[in-house]
């Protein structure tokens, strides 16, 4: 089935990898232990646990639809249930049949759930599970339990919508003499609209989003912070989210996910984040751009994207964004006409030839640049803001930039006095 081709695992575990999520063991197929689920489904056998159902598919339809129509709740009615004292229907000849796991009668299963709470369900809402198919499959229900025995497994932790297995799955835990694990039915997450996240409400592979530019720890952070929470904490490093984190504070109520919300998060890690470190992360983006921080600018390519992405990351909030915002440094500029027509005018273009020829021969640093920037307002008359925006337009095609003085420190001198030349 395309759900468990081997392509699907394969975004799972990129996935996981991606957000640090390491796996101890495994991963572990359910298919390549057959041989193991049939040696235990023998065993119930045995102990007379489980027994043959020969009841067909048209018999189950046939009753489900009586009990329909006379307002039951469909169930199967144990009909090949080998009780004290009960004769069996003839079995058909030719026919394989389902065994069926024989429910207890009477009584309920209780467990204390970690986000539902005290949950009882009586057994005479159950009917006699199947756990293996005609040709000998076992089914999900049975396979999970024999899984979770043989991997000591401690806690369950999955969507609310396998509660309804949960009572059943109990069931054959005791009937195997095993305890059951801890439970923790965590509420559905909802999309922008408030329905159910599937491939087609809004959810994405988590690989998108790193291919979208978000950082693991962000997402993270805000996938925890989705359904649980620490006080009033939003942000937090994965450190603290390990230290603090216990079942006792999920969430009951199905969250919303929110992509802006999930941005601003990034935005807040990418701030946190050293230098060097989203140095690293964007340079393979800038590569895919063809700029490589290997070859641009030789003499100032040690420290140079750091120094970048410490003047740029608070105004991004994913790598995308950063990466965006370096291109703009080193390839050629596409201003908007309009905007050009608008700041680049008669009255400004001396002023803008002046600093083109102090910036020529100034020393290349964040003070002498600010200099030769005053030295000009002061020989013109003119004000900050009618020199530094289209000076911005014409280095780096927008006006809204850092500190002109900054900008233009990290900018390439050739190019920006080229640029400013031909205005």
């Amino acid at each position: 089935m395309e759900r468990s081709s081997q392509a699907a695992v394969d975004v799972i575990i990129e996935g996981m990898k991606w957000l640090g999520l390491d796996h101890d063991e495994g991963p572990f197929y359910q298919m390549q232990r057959m041989d193991r689920y049939k040696q235990v489904l023998a065993q119930m056998q045995a102990q007379g646990l489980v027994y043959p159902c020969y009841m067909s598919i048209a018999e189950l339809d046939a009753l489900r639809e009586k009990q329909m129509a006379n307002k039951e709740k469909p169930r199967y009615d144990g009909t090949w249930r080998p009780d004290e004292g009960k004769a069996l229907p003839p079995v058909p000849e030719g026919v394989q049949p389902v065994l069926r796991f024989r429910n207890p009668v009477g009584g309920s299963v209780v467990w204390e759930d970690k986000v539902k709470g005290r949950i009882e369900i009586s057994n005479d809402e159950l009917d006699d599970l199947v756990i293996a198919r005609p040709d000998g499959t076992p089914t999900y229900n049975f396979c999970v339990v024999v899984d979770d025995i043989d991997m000591a497994i401690t806690h369950v932790i999955r969507g609310d919508d396998h509660v309804n297995n949960t009572p059943r799955q109990i069931n054959i835990f005791r009937a195997l003499a095993k305890e059951p694990p801890v439970y923790a039915h965590l509420p559905t997450v909802l999309n922008e609209q408030g329905e159910k996240m599937s491939k087609r409400n809004g959810a994405k592979p988590v690989t998108q989003y790193r291919d979208e530019g978000y950082l693991p720890d962000a997402m993270v952070n805000y996938l925890a912070r989705l359904g649980w929470s620490h006080g009033d904490d939003e942000i937090f490093s994965r450190e603290q989210f390990l230290q603090w984190f216990s079942l006792d504070h999920l969430g009951r109520s199905a969250a919303q996910f929110d992509e802006a919300k999930l941005r601003w998060v990034n935005a807040q890690h990418m701030k946190a984040m050293a230098d060097d470190k989203l140095a690293a992360l964007v340079a393979p983006l800038l590569q895919q751009r063809g700029i490589d921080f290997g070859t641009v600018r030789p003499e100032l390519v040690e420290g140079h994207l750091a120094s970048l992405c410490g003047l740029l990351k608070d105004r991004c909030d994913t790598l995308v964004a950063l990466a965006d915002w370096i291109a703009k440094f080193h390839q050629p500029v596409q201003a908007d006409p309009q905007e050009l027509e608008k700041h680049v005018t008669t009255t400004v273009r001396p002023a803008i030839s002046m600093l083109a020829k102090m910036l020529a021969d100034c020393p290349w640093d964040k003070a002498s640049i600010n200099e030769a920037i005053k030295e000009v307002l002061r020989a013109t008359g003119l004000k900050m803001p009618q020199l530094a925006m289209p000076v911005r337009l014409l280095v780096l095609g927008t006006t809204q930039t850092p500190s002109l003085d900054a900008v233009l420190a990290l900018s390439d001198r050739e190019t920006v006095v080229a640029r400013l030349q031909d205005a």
